[in-house]
């Protein structure tokens, strides 16, 4: 056990009125884009720079490294980071355990005010961590600007979330009892986060986390470890103890897989794949020697989102829909619209209107702010390509269908549409988390919902019909944690929209909503006879 000190004082920032999502920039404003290129010339500077393991406040160096690449600009190193083994592992749980014996005792208004903290800094540097999404993971402008508005709305939102957690009361109070309803932290969390929301999925997992009293052992991706360093650096800045979160990239085979089965970790919040989220479920739910508890698990999994384009819907406005749903940031978010179901009456002039429409798409070096930039990584765009190759056999290349030379030396592939797509096949089926859309031909919309519920995900799904009925058929019967009607299935927003999805997408985890908390803590109740 460790030592019993203090509770370190954190100041405390006011927060006033509601909550409300963050901004987004208006780069049709010349002024914006001087200060956003001007931000990439400041984090250009920086580029290459190394950076330690961080565990217990202790900077770290190890023998062996891991290289942030530009995707766009595969010679171009973003940083070099340390990476962490099997033996740093019981070093970082104890650092945790440690920090965790005072954190645990703040009170949620002052952990809640680090969050402030850290969204107020997250504001006046936000082009600057805008530019680092940019050079590390790809992103353009616009999707850059979301996944740092995202991020700034979780610190908000989630601090307001805790403190609603603070005032909990129990539903009933006996009479001659005084009854308290508390919401204590868990633990020791691993926070394991992947590389498409480097700011937003990183910062909202680690900051729910601390904001209700655990202490976190924060494993970024391999290919964007450099946005999580610089979080971290912000969340020192702000005033975090030493401890609270643990930085430490580092290999999944490896540190990854010992750190979830480590018997002091109390849970693991991860999102990623659904392989990796299926082992790391079954690797949680083994009881180690000296494990006291059933190790809680927040996974956030795959997708193979769909549209369903009704043949009453708006057309323009589904095409446009289905191509940024598609192909905004690559097709690399686990909400992508990677199949559309288009009625049969509409097919043939829907497919005119999406191939003109993908075909104005542009690539290359998201600095410069074109539609799209690189896949994450080599092995990725093979990935995707091998997936476009199976579906010129299954289906009908209608655009695209191979990688992009022109726009340079990066991971660079096409948009690509395949049409005539069956229920069933391989590129129907099967998560590609790239820029390949499957086109699907349905019958009516009974046909439609069939497609649609026919795969071993949930997560996002849309529907595009002037029909009420259709809409409120698709409200019950279309099977997904996040339906959005006669618009893109892409572009959740904190508060609005929580974030989690059904089957093979995880344990719908509702991000950004007011459920999310629960799973960080856990409800103890106190009856006290009172005279």
């Amino acid at each position: 056990m460790a030592t019993m000190e203090a509770p370190p004082r954190v100041q405390s920032r006011v927060h006033e009125g509601p909550f409300k999502n963050q901004t987004f920039v208006d780069f049709t404003k010349e002024e914006n884009v001087r200060k956003m290129r001007s931000a990439l010339e400041k984090v250009r500077g920086q580029l290459g720079h190394e950076y330690d393991l961080i565990i217990g406040g202790k900077r770290i160096k190890t023998a062996e490294k891991i290289r942030s690449i530009n995707p766009a600009k595969p010679s171009e190193v973003v940083g070099v980071h340390q990476k962490a083994g099997k033996e740093h592992v019981e070093p970082a749980v104890e650092a945790a355990l440690k920090a965790f014996a005072t954190w645990s005792r703040i009170s949620y208004e002052e952990r809640a005010s680090l969050l402030f903290r850290a969204a107020d800094l997250l504001r006046e540097r936000k082009l600057e961590y805008m530019a680092w999404l940019v050079y590390e993971v790809s992103k353009n402008w616009p999707e850059a600007d979301g996944d740092i508005s995202e991020t700034i709305d979780f610190c908000e939102f989630y601090g307001r979330e805790a403190l609603r957690l603070a005032k909990a009361e129990p539903p009933i109070q006996l009479p001659g009892e005084r009854d308290t309803l508390t919401y204590i932290p868990l633990g020791v969390g691993a926070v394991i986060p992947p590389w498409n929301f480097a700011g937003a999925i990183m910062a909202g997992m680690t900051v729910a986390s601390i904001v209700c009293g655990n202490t976190v052992i924060l494993k970024p991706s391999s290919d964007s470890p450099t946005i999580a360093a610089k979080f971290v650096e912000l969340l020192e800045e702000c005033g975090m103890p030493e401890g609270v979160v643990n930085f430490c990239p580092g290999g999944g085979a490896s540190f990854g897989d010992a750190l979830v089965a480590h018997p002091k970790v109390r849970y693991v919040a991860f999102t990623g794949s659904r392989e990796v989220g299926l082992h790391i479920n079954q690797s949680a739910a083994k009881q180690q020697p000296g494990q006291l508890w059933i190790k809680r698990t927040v996974l956030e999994m795959g997708g193979k989102d769909a549209i369903i384009v009704d043949a009453d819907g708006d057309i323009d406005a589904a095409v446009e829909g289905v191509a940024q749903a598609a192909f905004g940031f690559q097709g690399q978010k686990c909400s992508a619209c990677s199949r559309a179901i288009i009625d049969e009456r509409i097919y043939d002039k829907f497919l005119e209107k999406l191939k003109a429409r993908v075909e104005r798409i542009t690539v290359g070096d998201p600095v410069t702010n074109p539609g799209m930039g690189a896949v994450i990584n080599d092995g990725s765009m093979k990935d995707i390509l091998r997936y476009i190759e199976i579906g010129k056999k299954e289906g009908r290349l209608i655009t695209g269908g191979a990688r992009d030379t022109n726009a340079g030396e990066g991971y660079f592939i096409q948009p690509t549409v395949i049409a005539d797509v069956a229920p069933k096949s391989t590129l129907e089926q099967e998560e590609i988390f790239g820029p390949v859309l499957a086109v699907i031909k349905s019958r009516n919309f009974d046909h439609a919902l069939e497609i649609a519920n026919d795969t071993e995900f949930g997560l996002t799904g849309a529907v595009y019909s002037s029909s009420r009925e259709k809409l409120d058929r698709a409200v019950r019967e279309f099977h997904v944690g996040n339906l959005y009607l006669n618009r893109k299935c892409t572009g959740a927003m904190v508060g609005a929209h929580p974030f989690g999805g059904f089957n093979m997408s995880g344990t719908d985890s509702k991000a950004g909503g007011p459920d999310y908390l629960y799973l960080f803590t856990q409800g103890k109740s106190v009856g006290e006879k009172i005279e």
